[in-house]
Formats: C-alpha cells, sequence, structure tokens
C-alpha cells in the first residue's frame, strides 16, 4: 500500500525516460511507476530496479514477503536495459582457473549454479510468457591462432570433469561457414546458453513482480538509508521503512555504500543497431543465429536482433563520458569484423555502465544480519543478477547455503579504494588491449 492507502498499480505508457537505443525503441508497453511521497512500510526495500533488484523482489513476493523497489530512473533504465543480452553458463573466470583459485568442489557448485541460473532465466521468461526474442546458443570465437588450444582444453574439461555435453570445438573451417568473416581460427559452440532482448527481459521480470504484490517507485533515487533492527530508507521525498534492505544498484552504487563501493569498479561499454538487415545478408554473417563474442580482453560481441539488425558491442572506456559519437567509436570495431557492412546503415548507438570486480566474479554478501548484497558481474550479468536474486530471496527466508557459496568468494577490494582505483584500472585495461592488438 502507499502512504495514502491506495494500490500501487502504476500506468502503462510509452517508454520514455530511457537512454536512446534500439531496445527502448522496441521496447514492450511498459508502465510508469510514480515517485515515493510519504512513509511506506514493507517486508523488504530493494535498492534498484535492474535485473537483481527485480529478481529478489519477484522471488521474494512469491514467498509472501511485502517489497518495495526504489529505482532512481526507471526501472531497468542501467546496464539491465542496454546491454548484449547474452544469457551464457559459466562465470566470468574459467571453471579451470577456479578450480585452483577456490578447489574443485567448489568450482563445481560454481558451475552448477550457473546453468542453474540459465534454465532460471528460461524458467521466468516461459512461466510469465515474457516476449523478449528468446533465441538459444552463443558461440565464443578465437580470436587468435594461439587462443585455440584454450578453448579445444576448456571444452574437454566441462564435457568430462562437469558432464556438459552442450558445447562442442569447431575448427576455423567451420567458423567461416558459420560467421561471415575471416577473423577468428576456431570457437566454443555452446546450445546450452541463450540470447534475448534485454529491456524487454527486464519490463517482464518487473510486471511478473507487480503481479506478485510488489509495489515499485520510480525517480525515487535513494539518498541515505540506516540497517539496524529496524531499517529505513530515505529518499527526497520519503522513506520507506522495513525489516531488511537489498542493494541492487551494481555500477550505479555511487556514495551510497562506501563499505562495498571499493570492490567494485563502474566502466562503461557501447553497442550500436544496424538497420534491419536482409535475410541473406543476416544468413551470411551469423548463419545459425546464435550469440556470438571473440576471447580478447575487451571483447566484442554480437547477435542479430529479432527484426535482423546486427546488435554489436564493442570498445570501453573507464572516465565518467561517453564518446561524442558513439555510432562511430562502435562502428569501427564491427567494420574489423564485417568489412562487409561498410555501407550499412547504423540507426542507433549507445552506451552503458557496469561493474567489475578485480577477481571477475559476482560479489554478494551481508553487510549486517539484515542488509544484502549483490553486485560486480563483470559483464556477466543477465543469469547472474537473475540468479543471485532468487539466492537473496532464499536468504532473507532462512536458507543460507547457496547464497554462501557465492559470498564465501574473496573479493579483493581495487588498490587505493574509490580515490586512486581509477588510474591503477586504466594502466591495466591499456596494458591488456595492447596485448589484444599484438601477436597471434
Amino acid at each position: 500500500m502507499t502512504a495514502t492507502g491506495t494500490v500501487n498499480t502504476g500506468t502503462v505508457s510509452k517508454l520514455v525516460g530511457h537512454t536512446d537505443s534500439y531496445y527502448a525503441a522496441s521496447a514492450n508497453p511498459a508502465r510508469t511507476w510514480p515517485s515515493l511521497e510519504g512513509t511506506v512500510q514493507a517486508d523488504v526495500c530493494v535498492i534498484g530496479g535492474g535485473y537483481t533488484g527485480l529478481s529478489s523482489a519477484l522471488h521474494l513476493a512469491e514467498r509472501g514477503y511485502k517489497v518495495v523497489v526504489l529505482e532512481a530512473e526507471r526501472i531497468a533504465w542501467g546496464a539491465s536495459g542496454r546491454n548484449g543480452g547474452h544469457v551464457g553458463v559459466g562465470q566470468r573466470r574459467g571453471q579451470e582457473d577456479l578450480e585452483k583459485m577456490l578447489g574443485l568442489d567448489t568450482a563445481r557448485q560454481l558451475w552448477d549454479l550457473s546453468v542453474e541460473a540459465v534454465r532460471l532465466v528460461e524458467d521466468l521468461i516461459h512461466r510469465h510468457s515474457i516476449q523478449c526474442d528468446l533465441k538459444r546458443g552463443i558461440m565464443h570465437l578465437a580470436a587468435k591462432r594461439s587462443h585455440n588450444q584454450h578453448l579445444q582444453e576448456e571444452t574437454d574439461l566441462l564435457r568430462e570433469r562437469y558432464a556438459y555435453e552442450q558445447m562442442r570445438y569447431a575448427d576455423e573451417d567451420e567458423v567461416r561457414s558459420l560467421v561471415g568473416s575471416e577473423r577468428y581460427f576456431g570457437a566454443q559452440i555452446d546450445s546450452g546458453s541463450l540470447h534475448l532482448h534485454p529491456l524487454n527481459y527486464a519490463l517482464g521480470l518487473a510486471d511478473a513482480a507487480a503481479a506478485a504484490g510488489v509495489e515499485f517507485y520510480e525517480h525515487s533515487r535513494v539518498t541515505r538509508y540506516r540497517g539496524g533492527a529496524n531499517c529505513v530508507v530515505e529518499t527526497a521525498k520519503g522513506q520507506v521503512q522495513a525489516k531488511n534492505v537489498v542493494l541492487a544498484c551494481n555500477g550505479y552504487l555511487g556514495n551510497l555504500e562506501p563499505r562495498m563501493a571499493g570492490k567494485i569498479m563502474p566502466i562503461n561499454n557501447f553497442v550500436l543497431a544496424t538497420e534491419p538487415l536482409p535475410d541473406s545478408l543476416a544468413g551470411e554473417l551469423i548463419a545459425n543465429d546464435y550469440a556470438l563474442q571473440d576471447t580478447l580482453f575487451v571483447i566484442d560481441y554480437w547477435k542479430l536482433s529479432g527484426d535482423n539488425r546486427l546488435i554489436f558491442g564493442g570498445g570501453e572506456n573507464y572516465s565518467s563520458r561517453f564518446p561524442h559519437d558513439i555510432r562511430s567509436f562502435v562502428r569501427n570495431y564491427m567494420l574489423r569484423v564485417y568489412p562487409q557492412l561498410a555501407d550499412t546503415r547504423i540507426d542507433f548507438g549507445w552506451g552503458g555502465t557496469l561493474a567489475i570486480t578485480l577477481n571477475r566474479m559476482p560479489h554478494l554478501g551481508r553487510l549486517e544480519p539484515n542488509v544484502y548484497y549483490s553486485q560486480g558481474y563483470s559483464g556477466h550479468g543477465v543469469p547472474t543478477a537473475t540468479l543471485a536474486g532468487k539466492l537473496i530471496a532464499e536468504v532473507i527466508a532462512g536458507t543460507e547455503e547457496r547464497f554462501d557459496i557465492l559470498a564465501q568468494i574473496p573479493t579483493p577490494t581495487f588498490p587505493g579504494g574509490t580515490l586512486l582505483r581509477w588510474p591503477g584500472l586504466v594502466a591495466g585495461m591499456l596494458y591488456y588491449s595492447l596485448k589484444d592488438k599484438l601477436g597471434s
């Protein structure tokens, strides 16, 4: 219930207030929610209306909790509405690395959670009839000939040690028959992963959560909050009094919670969408309609939209500003892969902010017994954040074991904390970017 005692149902409208992206232009009808005014009571107050917050809210409401979600802008305004839409198995770190870091048993648990995360996304889409251009398959392309051995060894490892049969290795000839580019030397072909329209997926989660009783407030930026036995979350014109708080801000955390801020680094990534392509050209670019990503440190990633546009992500920066001309910025990366698109019109170009961690693993935990958080998905947010929301709901309901698998992973603080992390990150990224350009 709202402060005035009326049910907060929102109103359906065209999608305004989002970045000028292909996703916003092709979004399903979305509700417009009011700003918070006055005092609202809740069992759980979720701060942030992206995948983490939406999944937490939905799974908590399905368990009978009264949930309020506060979003500073519009629902899914941030990375959840702007990303590449890849829904891949695994973590951002490879399984061999995880075995060395955490041991085989924990690595197995993390793998199983990652497979569950993809299945959870698919289940939510089907269960709630979310129209989001869901398609199957991701290809991981060797951008250098030297990367082939790693892809082959990882494919064998996943099949033999993790019983993952949906992935196979493809040689250079097969890759060139599937991808209209001579840039790649081999690939992992993963039929167990997915891709989708990320904004429509998020809006579908919001609709499902609202149907389960969640109250949403947009344009309600949290200015501060207090934990303890009785949590209070404040905005400019209102407050939520709650038993529990979920911090689901990720790259937009800002200065809200200094205890978490030094664990993540916000970075910017950029995407374009071409004009709709003829079927013949679309089939030449991606014959199997999978999503694609390469093995470079600063990866290129792309797929075909539901209306045959190429959605291509390439390039990133580490400042507070986006490039002046994002379309031209990303187009340069696209043409390295597909020079045959030189005369293709670019209809949209946009950017977004995500959060990375030093070890590229998600950062979950508790700040206080009733204050929970999840962040730092490092470019693997669609499945991981969706699962994180489910795990947060489990731990609030009293089941900690699965949440603690991820919460126990050590997350280093960026050297220098929030003040000095930028120079170190930029130096490191420039080093790896140079490695991307050199060698074979």
